[in-house]
């Protein structure tokens, strides 16, 4: 991990760039055994018309392609906001060693809170979960972008 803060600037860096594009801005990256940045994206439902396009989908999807395996053993992911239950299971079906995320969610997240994913006996991986990595700055994106929404 670099640092404490990890990998989590590029992650908000990407959840800067969704803002920019009108997606609820929310980043992910996943880093590699080796501590490198193999894939890195921000929501992209609205662009791509998918309610699967969240940031952590499309960060994982695009680590997997790069490793040419379903399965991601010994990567973390990095992501702004508390995964939702559909990104924390897909985090499971990886194997992701590590989930590192900035601001919990207590409305649709699915780690700390609503259908606790990884804490689930159907779970068949559960990874290491770190949060508040980032917190006051991922909170603050999706706290101006909700807010430019509602003026």
């Amino acid at each position: 991990m670099a640092g404490f803060a990890g990998h989590m600037a590029a992650a908000l860096e990407e959840a800067r760039a969704a803002a920019a594009r009108g997606e609820v801005p929310v980043g992910a990256v996943v880093s590699d055994p080796a501590g490198r940045i193999v894939a890195r994206a921000g929501n992209r439902t609205r662009e791509l018309n998918d309610p699967t396009a969240h940031a952590e989908i499309l960060a994982i999807r695009a680590a997997c392609a790069l490793a040419g395996s379903e399965r991601l053993p010994g990567h973390d992911l990095w992501v702004t906001l508390e995964p939702c239950p559909m990104c924390a299971a897909a985090a499971s079906f990886a194997r992701i060693a590590r989930v590192y995320f900035g601001a919990e969610d207590p409305k649709g997240g699915g780690v700390l809170h609503g259908a606790r994913v990884f804490a689930h006996p159907q779970c068949h991986h559960a990874p290491e979960v770190y949060g508040g990595i980032g917190e006051d700055a991922a909170a603050a994106i999706l706290r101006a972008f909700f807010a430019g929404r509602r003026n």
